[in-house]
This record gives C-alpha cells, sequence and structure tokens, in this order.
C-alpha cells in the first residue's frame, strides 16, 4: 500500500528578469517553486542548466539540508524555458512556458490569464506521480505542449525512463529517437539525436523508434551521473563552475544496451523507454508554430454541442487575447495572425502572419504587410518602451553583414541600406551576430510617432532622413539585452488592465462566449477586484439550463469575494435550481396509483447494497449532466441476505403510515402538508415521504392532480397504505443505503400502486428523490443495488441521465477471492456525505479544474479497473483500486481520517490495496489482500485488536439478482 504521495518541487529556468519577478508576478512561492537562469554569458546547455538549477534550488530553499537529504525530499518537476526565442521575440523577455494561451471553447475549468505552463502541469503531475517510488525527476521543454490518454501504461523500474510517441519516419528525424529491440519493446537500445528518416525505415526492420517527448524521468542514480557530468563534486562545482553538457546530444547518447557513445558510468544506467497513449504533440518554438498550435487546439472538438455555445465551426488561426481589438478581420486575408496584450483600433489595416504583442493605447493609422509583427516591451522605471519590429519568419541568428542573416524576411543590411544608414556610423558590428545587435530603439511611452512606426515597417521615402535621424540618435537594445532590461511588471500591469476590461462584455454575452465554461471563481477574483457591476442576464428557454447555476454561483463567488452581504443567498439559489431541474424530470411523467395488490398481499422489496470500486463521483449531478459518468460497482448481499428490505400493503384507513424495523419508530400522514416535508432530510421519514410524493401522492406528481386533500385522494384510491422500512447496516456505512434504500421504496410502491416502474424508471425516480431530499448524490448508488454483480455503468451527457451497463466476469469476486483474498471490514466509524458532497458539488458548479482534473481522473480509473476484472487479473485490479483510493483522497482530505489510517497501518504488511467504500471518512472498508495467507493474518491482527467495540468483519456475496420484488 502506498503511503503519504512525495511533493512536488518545481523548478524552471526562465530568462533573468523573469527569474527575479517570477514568485511575486506569478504568485507561487519558494520552497514548493523555484525559478533560475543560466549564469550570464555562460551557455551550459541542456545538462549543465539542469544541473546548475538543481544546485540553486537546493542552496535557495534548503541550504540547512545535505544535497542528496534535499533531493529525497520531494520529487523535482524541472521545467527550461530559459532560453533566448530568437524564433519566437514576442515571448523572449517572459520565456515561452509563459507566454499566455487562449481558453480553448471545448475546455471547462481554464482560466482567462492562463500561461502554457499551467496547461502543462497537470499532465506532468501525473506522469511524475504515476512513476516508481525510484524516480526522483522529471526533466522537460517549456515549449511544448503534451496530450495524452489519462491511463498510462506501466512505468518500468529504471535510472532513464524515457517517454516517446508514435510519428512517421519523415517528421521523427527532426527530433531525438528512442529505438528498442521489437522483442523488448520498453528496453532501450540506444538513443538517436535527429537520424535521417532512412536510417529509420532501415533501424524499422527488426527496431521499433519512438520520438523523444522531450520527457525524461531520471531515478537519483541517475541524477548523480548527470550532476557528476557537469562538474559537480558533491556539494558544489567547484572553482570553474558548472560545465557545460547537453541532455540529449551527449548525456542521451551514452544510453541503452548498445549506446553510440562510450561512457562507462552513463552507460552503466539502466533504462527504458514506454509510449505515451494517443500522444499529441504541439510546438510553442516559433511565431509560426504557436499561432498553428494554438489553432488546432481550438479546433480538436468540432462538436458544437460540446462547445457550449461558446463559438461554433472550424475556428480560424486569428488569436486576440488579452486585448482591445476593433480592426476588421477577414477569415482568409488575415490568416496567422496572434495579437495578446495589446490596443488594436479599427484605423489599423492588418494582412497576414502577424505577431502583435504589447501595443500601447493609440489611435494611429498604421497599415501593415504581410509577415510584420511588433513588440512594444517595457524598459526600466521611466515608462519607455523598445520598439520591436520584424520579419514573422525571422530566426534572428547570424552576422548581421551576412545576406544570408534575415530581417524582416530579407537580408538584413538591406534594412539599413534602404534608410541610408551605415553599420558602422550606427555603431553596429556587421561581424556581430543578429541577436547581439542593438537595432530596436527604445522610446517615451506617450510619444511614440506612428510616422516612426511605419517608418521602421514599411519600404521608406527620399523625405524620411529625419526618421533615419532619429532612429540613429535613439538608445538602441538588442534582442540579447531585451531579455536583461525588460520590466517585466509593468507588463503584467499592461495585460490584467487589458484583460479586466474583457471580463464585462464576455458575461454580457454569454450565449457565443466562453465565460460560464471558465475557472469561474478564479474570473470572479478577478472581477471583484475590478469596478463592473454585475450585469441582470435574460436566459431563455432555449438555453443551457445549467447556465443558470453557474451564473448563479458566479454572483455569489463575486459578491463573497466583496465581502458583500446576501452571497449565501446565490449559492444556495444555485443548488435549489439545481435540484428543480433534476426534479423536474420526474414532474415531467407524473404517476397516476391505484392499487394493484390485494387487499391481504404484502409486497416484499428487497436489494442488495453497492461496492463502488471506481468511478465514484462521476455519477454526481452537475458533472455527469455536464460530462457524462462512469462507475464501476458491484451488488453484494451481505451475511446471506439482501440487507435493504421495504414491505408495503394497503390498509382500510385514509393514511399513510411508515414504519422503521431497525430503528423501531412510526409516523402517520393523513394531509399533504404533513407529506410535504420531505424537504427535511434529517426527520426520520423523509425519504419514505418523498417517495410517496413520486409515486402520486401529493398533487404536483399527480397525473390529473385536483385532489382537494389527501384524504379525498386516499378514499378514492381505496385506502391507505402501510411502509415498513429495514436498513439491516449501519448508518453512515458507505455502501449507498440511503439511495438503495429510497429505490427500494420506489420499487415496492411502483408494484403496489400499478405504475410499472422498470430498473430504468426506478434509477431516475431515486435520483430525483435525492434532490428532493436535498442531499443531493449521484446515480451510482441505486444503479449499483437495483443492477445485479459486477458491472461498468456509463451515462451521457445530458439532464436526463440513462445508465448504460457493461457487465463484467465474477471471478475475482466469487467464492475463490470473495472472503478469502478479499475481505469486508467494518471499521465501526460513521461519516455523513452531505458535506463532502456539497463541497464538491460546490467546485463542480465552479468549474475547478482541481475538482474536474481528479474527478476526470475517476473516471478513466474504472476504465482501469474494468479491464481488470474482464481479465481477471488480480494484480491489476489492485493496483486500480489504489488509484481509486489516492484520488478519493485527492478529492477530499477527509477521506482518509487518522483512524481508518491506524487500521490500515495495522495491516499494512498484508495489504495490496484497500479503500473505504463511499465517500469515506468512515463505515466499510474493502481490503484486498496479497493472498489468502495474508488475508488471514489482517483477520487475525484486527480481531484480535480491534479499533473499537463496532469493528467487525462482514461475509459478503455477490448478489446475482440485485433489487427483487415478490407478493405473499
Amino acid at each position: 500500500m502506498p503511503g503519504v504521495e512525495t511533493p512536488i518541487q518545481y523548478l524552471l529556468t526562465l530568462p533573468p528578469r523573469m527569474a527575479e519577478e517570477f514568485e511575486t508576478l506569478e504568485g507561487r512561492r519558494r520552497p514548493e517553486w523555484f525559478a533560475g537562469c543560466d549564469p550570464a554569458n555562460r551557455p551550459l546547455g541542456s545538462a549543465g542548466g539542469t544541473a546548475h538549477l538543481l544546485a540553486s534550488a537546493w542552496q535557495a530553499t534548503a541550504p540547512e539540508r545535505s544535497f542528496p537529504e534535499w533531493l529525497g525530499q520531494s520529487r523535482k518537476l524541472i521545467l527550461h524555458a530559459g532560453g533566448q526565442s530568437r524564433r519566437l521575440p514576442a515571448y523572449a523577455p517572459t520565456g515561452k512556458l509563459l507566454m499566455p494561451i487562449p481558453v480553448f471553447r471545448w475546455s471547462r475549468g481554464q482560466r482567462l490569464d492562463q500561461s502554457l505552463l499551467d496547461l502543462q502541469l497537470a499532465d506532468y503531475e501525473r506522469v511524475l506521480a504515476h512513476a516508481g517510488p525510484a524516480m526522483a525527476a522529471l526533466i522537460t521543454s517549456g515549449d511544448v505542449l503534451l496530450r495524452f490518454a489519462r491511463n498510462l501504461p506501466p512505468f518500468p523500474e529504471a535510472d532513464v525512463l524515457g517517454l516517446g510517441m508514435w510519428v512517421p519516419p519523415e517528421r521523427a528525424k527532426d527530433f531525438g529517437v528512442f529505438v528498442s529491440p521489437r522483442r523488448s519493446p520498453t528496453e532501450l537500445a540506444f538513443f538517436l539525436q535527429k537520424p535521417p528518416a532512412a536510417r529509420i525505415r532501415e533501424l524499422a526492420e527488426t527496431h521499433l523508434c519512438l520520438v523523444d517527448t522531450g520527457m525524461w524521468l531520471l531515478s537519483r542514480r541517475a541524477l548523480s551521473v548527470l550532476m557528476g557530468r557537469c562538474g559537480w563534486k558533491g556539494s558544489d562545482f567547484g572553482a570553474a563552475g558548472p560545465q557545460r553538457y547537453e541532455l540529449y546530444a551527449q548525456f542521451g547518447l551514452a544510453l541503452g544496451r548498445t549506446p553510440t557513445v562510450q561512457d562507462a558510468e552513463v552507460n552503466a544506467l539502466s533504462c527504458a523507454v514506454v509510449p505515451l497513449p494517443e500522444a499529441q504533440f504541439y510546438h510553442f518554438g516559433t511565431s509560426e508554430q504557436m499561432i498553428a498550435s494554438v489553432a488546432a487546439l481550438q479546433n480538436l472538438v468540432l462538436d458544437e454541442s460540446t462547445a457550449g455555445g461558446a463559438a461554433t465551426g472550424q475556428q480560424p488561426d486569428q488569436v486576440t487575447q488579452n486585448s482591445r481589438f476593433d480592426a476588421a478581420l477577414r477569415r482568409q486575408g488575415n490568416h496567422s495572425l496572434w495579437v495578446e496584450n495589446s490596443v488594436v483600433p479599427a484605423s489599423w489595416k492588418l494582412a497576414s502572419q502577424h505577431v502583435l504583442t504589447g501595443v500601447p493605447d493609440n489611435n494611429w493609422a498604421l497599415r501593415l504587410q504581410p509577415g510584420q509583427c511588433l513588440d512594444f516591451v517595457p524598459i526600466g522605471d521611466k515608462e519607455e518602451v523598445c520598439v520591436r519590429a520584424y520579419g514573422f519568419n525571422d530566426t534572428f541568428h547570424g552576422p548581421l553583414g551576412d545576406d544570408a542573416t534575415q530581417w524582416f524576411g530579407g537580408p538584413a543590411r538591406q534594412w539599413f541600406k534602404a534608410r541610408g544608414l551605415g553599420l558602422e556610423e550606427c555603431g553596429i558590428d556587421p561581424r556581430a551576430d543578429l541577436q547581439a545587435c542593438r537595432i530596436f530603439p527604445v522610446v517615451p511611452a506617450g510619444q511614440i510617432d506612428p510616422a516612426f512606426v511605419t517608418w521602421l515597417l514599411a519600404q521608406p521615402s527620399d523625405a524620411d532622413h529625419e526618421l533615419a535621424s532619429t532612429w540613429r540618435r535613439l538608445p538602441r537594445l538588442s534582442a540579447q539585452e531585451l531579455c536583461e532590461r525588460v520590466n517585466v511588471r509593468r507588463l503584467y500591469q499592461q495585460r490584467a488592465r487589458l484583460r479586466e476590461t474583457c471580463l464585462q462584455p464576455m458575461l454580457k454575452n454569454f450565449r457565443r462566449s466562453v465565460f460560464f465554461r471558465l475557472d469561474l471563481e478564479a474570473t470572479a477574483r478577478a472581477y471583484a477586484a475590478g469596478s463592473d457591476e454585475l450585469p441582470e442576464l435574460r436566459f431563455s428557454p432555449e438555453d443551457d439550463p445549467l447556465r443558470v447555476v453557474h451564473d448563479q454561483i458566479f454572483r455569489s463567488a463575486v459578491l463573497r469575494h466583496r465581502q458583500q452581504p446576501n452571497w449565501q443567498q446565490f449559492e444556495a439559489g444555485a443548488f435549489a435550481r439545481l435540484r428543480e431541474m433534476i426534479a423536474h424530470e420526474a414532474q415531467l411523467a407524473p404517476a397516476c396509483p391505484r392499487p394493484r395488490a390485494l387487499e391481504d398481499q404484502i409486497v416484499w422489496a428487497r436489494s442488495p447494497v453497492r461496492f463502488d470500486l471506481a468511478g465514484g463521483w462521476t455519477d454526481t449531478p452537475p458533472y455527469c449532466i455536464e460530462q457524462g459518468g462512469k462507475v464501476l460497482n458491484l451488488a453484494a448481499d451481505l451475511n446471506g441476505q439482501p440487507p435493504i428490505q421495504v414491505f408495503a400493503r394497503l390498509s382500510e384507513a385514509p393514511e399513510l403510515v411508515m414504519r422503521s424495523i431497525d430503528l423501531g419508530i412510526e409516523e402517520r400522514v393523513r394531509t399533504y402538508a404533513e407529506l410535504d416535508t420531505f424537504g427535511q432530510p434529517d426527520r426520520p421519514f423523509a425519504l419514505a415521504k418523498a417517495a410517496l410524493a413520486l409515486a402520486g401522492f401529493l398533487p404536483r406528481f399527480h397525473a390529473n392532480g385536483g385532489f382537494a386533500s389527501l384524504d379525498q385522494q386516499l378514499r378514492e384510491f381505496g385506502g391507505g397504505i402501510e411502509l415498513s422500512l429495514l436498513s439491516a447496516v449501519p448508518k453512515g456505512s458507505g455502501l449507498g443505503t440511503s439511495s438503495i434504500l429510497a429505490a427500494t421504496v420506489l420499487a415496492a410502491l411502483g408494484d403496489l400502486c400499478g405504475l410499472d416502474w422498470d430498473r430504468n424508471v426506478l434509477f431516475t425516480r431515486t435520483l430525483a428523490l435525492e434532490q428532493m431530499l436535498t442531499t443531493g448524490g449521484g446515480w451510482q448508488d441505486q444503479a449499483g443495488a437495483i443492477f445485479r454483480g459486477i458491472k461498468l455503468i456509463e451515462s451521457a451527457p445530458g439532464l436526463a441521465q440513462k445508465p448504460s451497463i457493461r457487465w463484467l466476469p465474477h471471478h475475482l469476486f466469487g467464492h475463490e477471492y470473495a472472503n478469502r483474498s478479499i475481505l469486508l471490514y467494518y471499521t465501526g466509524l460513521t461519516r455523513l456525505a452531505k458535506n463532502i458532497l456539497a463541497e464538491i458539488v460546490r467546485g463542480i458548479f465552479l468549474n475547478s479544474p482541481l475538482h474536474l482534473g481528479i474527478i476526470a481522473d475517476i473516471g478513466a480509473n474504472a476504465d482501469l479497473a474494468g479491464a481488470a476484472i474482464q481479465k481477471c487479473d488480480y494484480a491489476m485490479l489492485q493496483a486500480a483500486i489504489r488509484n481509486s483510493w489516492a484520488l478519493n483522497q485527492r478529492l477530499d482530505a477527509g477521506t482518509n481520517p487518522p483512524a481508518v489510517q491506524q487500521i490500515l497501518d495495522a495491516v499494512q504488511d498484508y495489504l495490496g490495496a484497500a479503500k473505504l467504500l463511499g465517500a469515506g471518512g468512515g463505515g466499510y472498508l474493502l481490503l484486498f489482500a496479497k493472498d489468502e495467507t495474508a488475508a488471514a493474518r489482517i483477520r487475525q491482527t484486527l480481531t484480535a485488536c480491534p479499533p473499537n467495540a463496532r469493528a467487525r468483519f462482514v461475509d459478503f456475496a455477490l448478489s446475482d439478482t440485485g433489487l427483487q420484488l415478490t407478493r405473499s
């Protein structure tokens, strides 16, 4: 059994000024986060930069510990974005890792202020968490976005684990390539750096070739070897400092069984490679790649029904964000457009292939030619900006005086010649690399002359000598110096101001925008910080009904952040609206009860309980309504009998009588007012009253309505009803007893009153009943019990949830395993799920990325558990159960209280997996022993030393019937 998850420390390389300001501007603080940069004018390479970053992070965040102790304290997620970004100048000052990325219209829970880093983190964290305990670090690149399936393949134990993906040889030739023998696909034979396509095809006869995704997992041993190759001597780099060393071109080539480079220490490291399932690779290394990748991501989902009305059809490669943009756009004529942190008025005339960043407020009349880009970089504290004009495909590489060195898509020296500027008279060495040449003028922000900007871009005329003279005398910076002189605080402030102005228009235009799909908590915090009032929105019957719920919860959050009164009313309104929507589905098919049983007959309904193995929480509204649900559970009898039982009979007196056999209490209802109190779930018979209401004994749920009183209705019905309820499991058991009892009562009433409700109707009506009780809840409890055996239950998105069931083989829960290797243990602890449920539902309402991400992982894990049961693979099932338990704890820290952990600790050595059934906190614990002998030791240990007087083992057996209905 795994213990507490090892924490992650996030280490980043960034450009120098951004590294200094990272904590303040991004709000990501030490020691969890650390941003560093390579020493000035000392390129270290990818491995040397990794070593220097590790050493710097250690010294900055834990100098009191030894370096090995610090490495073992947390896993390291290392992201490199400290390069000069020559081919993507717009984000060179902050690093490509922090470039803003627009919200994808198909997404839910993204933020308007998100960066590439934000989109990368969740998947990198999943990979690091999935790796074995020996893995100490994940090293990856900051200018890519990888998307892959949620269920990852097993990771082999190795010192170095490379993660690859399948691509054709013609694409693979531009990347690193892992080569593995076909007979041993996870074994790394050797690594090649950008091999020719012909070489890859030649190897394909005997080997598998996977393109390197840039994600490498390293053990502490591998990190030690890597650090040594970079000059590390145990506690420092010595007087010489860190040495240049390449991760891929040197370290990588020395890896594998038959490496292409001989290096004894590196050769001795064990290596493996695995393909990432369903991997998609998006590069952000150049201006063109940035726009193409975002456009491709926006168009990943073209199904308009899933976009929530955000934007329909194929989206063009035109990206505008954090901007005030009023210029006219044509779909084809203005292709390859990126506008960010800018003001572009209607007086601008645009073409194609533009990257416009940092443009200040202006009323200029500019006409851009294809391929022209503008970047206004704030410099210093005196409100100055550096005007960087460049070409869309410029690489900023090579001697300026060389005809092959491009600026604005042509020879760089031609720009100077066309303006009558001599390189030497401008203080520029033609032999200097273009990246280091001071060619970008610095001007006061409020004194930018549009004619001067046009002169920078357009072919000048003979009358432009004065502008050439202005350029010559202005202070200028090189692209390299920009990264050292940029005022990133001013850059962030301008971006935030422009982003704030977008909020209210987006909210007003909610039908066409992504507003209600955003992370609404983060959006509410930003909205509350501004001065805009909340506009009243008018919803129509055609609107997605959940938009109203999201609107209510958003308003509540804004008022809460502004510390204004009545915010709770809006939150309560969101919960009430959800309940009304689900209950309304039941009212669309009202009941017309008629007595069907004979006067001396008893209807006997009985149900098993459910064990949830994986997927629980995906069935909870509103998640299942918006995303669909997926749960793996089973129906189980306890101690040889179905523990949930209901007896129903007709009676002569016009009253509704409810008795609880296990509680020994009774209540009689004679009026509609007495029946219509089920909204108080703490009252003893609230559940039975709600079931009677749904069966048509309240006017709003009756097909005809119109009765003056309950007495009149019952007299016309022919008399009253007596219900006797038995729940032979403790309250708070985690076995779904409340919902199962509700379904069983409904089944008994359906049979007694001739309602002809099949199991699918019972499924839906129970979901409505839970909402009527105000306790909320999902559908897995009733589905787990009324449907027999082990099954994977799915529902599609939509208000009307309908179960689709795939039954699985019983072997792993048959007599060979049940009560022998798999044990059911009552902890004697109870915890009600309502408060847990409300907190998680609130997170779903707010599109919390944390909640949505974990629940999506929970759903994916149901597939993994289902595959294990289908294969009858006990070890694989244990892995899925361990994952279920870990995910539930990530979703709610109270899932595993100390008293439960003490029980698990007592039998730790014998356990392969375990999880509490239900929402956690107490109730029944399902224990998966390593084998039968271990199970016997578990029984012996917990029987000899029980945690409390109520704790006990309970025998269980699969129910091969589910809900049963009979009459006497």
